[in-house]
């Protein structure tokens, strides 16, 4: 303890003590996301380089031919393959048009250059990978915790069963309603749009399956009570109420009214 005493005021001390703390940070970092990165060895050779011509000839006009980013598009480096795979997946990228917000649409590329594509990306720096099978089985989640997790982190903008809702400025929450297992995962991991992400420290695998697990079950269940209105809420069905209950109310009281006469 002397010798660290009398070595503290050397003037070299400062200098140590960054980088202990650099090399400290950097290492707790690599350990943190080596789980949920992508890595350029997991995808072949051949399907980076198809990737990389695909890319090239039709997202590198907004997103730069390293995927650098332009004015129009932002950078790709450490995005990761979950991100490629879920918007060009869903539709959403190549964009039909400029807006608040990607609209989902039919996929302009097949499975095979899809997975081609998110290779090319994944390739260019660690991001999240395209999960694994067993993370998607939705039979060995448990819809009721995923429940819990759904009304915590996602209920105010996709409402309580996944119906969907409007946010600001020409934006909006999508309805959840037949989008698959793997969409869903790969939406948590990579928050895209508005949406929040929501790494493994914030949901683990086993939680991001309960809750595919509680959106499943929610939107595929038929309702008990007949027309849900879309399961939008109270609101829709005040106003189903008010212009159809009251209406009616109102048109048997005239009807009365006249056969008194």
């Amino acid at each position: 303890m002397k010798l660290l005493a009398d070595r503290r005021r050397h003037p070299m001390a400062l200098v140590v003590l960054l980088l202990v703390g650099l090399l400290l940070t950097g290492g707790a970092y690599a350990l943190f996301t080596q789980t949920s990165s992508a890595k350029a060895d997991t995808a072949s050779a051949s399907d980076i380089e198809s990737g990389k011509k695909l890319f090239a000839a039709n997202c590198a006009t907004c997103h730069g031919l390293s995927g650098e980013g332009s004015k129009t598009g932002p950078g790709l480096i450490g995005v990761g393959a979950s991100a490629v795979d879920f918007q060009v997946g869903t539709g959403r990228m190549p964009l039909q048009a400029n807006g608040p917000q990607a609209r989902v649409k039919e996929p302009q590329f097949n499975d095979e250059q899809t997975a081609q594509l998110a290779a090319y990306v994944g390739s260019l720096g660690p991001g999240p990978a395209i999960p694994a099978e067993e993370n998607l089985d939705a039979s060995k989640g448990d819809p009721a915790a995923g429940g819990g997790l759904f009304r915590t982190n996602c209920a105010m903008c996709h409402n309580v069963v996944g119906a969907g809702g409007a946010l600001t400025r020409g934006k909006y929450a999508p309805n959840l309603s037949g989008v698959s297992g793997k969409h869903l995962y790969e939406a948590m991991q990579t928050g895209p749009q508005n949406m929040p992400i929501f790494n493994d420290a914030n949901l683990t695998p086993d939680d991001k399956r309960d809750v595919i697990a509680y959106v499943n079950e929610v939107t595929q269940t038929t309702s008990p009570g007949g027309f849900k209105l879309g399961s939008l809420g109270p609101v829709a069905e005040g106003l189903f109420i008010w212009f159809f209950g009251l209406g009616a109310v109102i048109a048997m009281t005239v009807w009365l009214s006249s056969r008194a006469k």
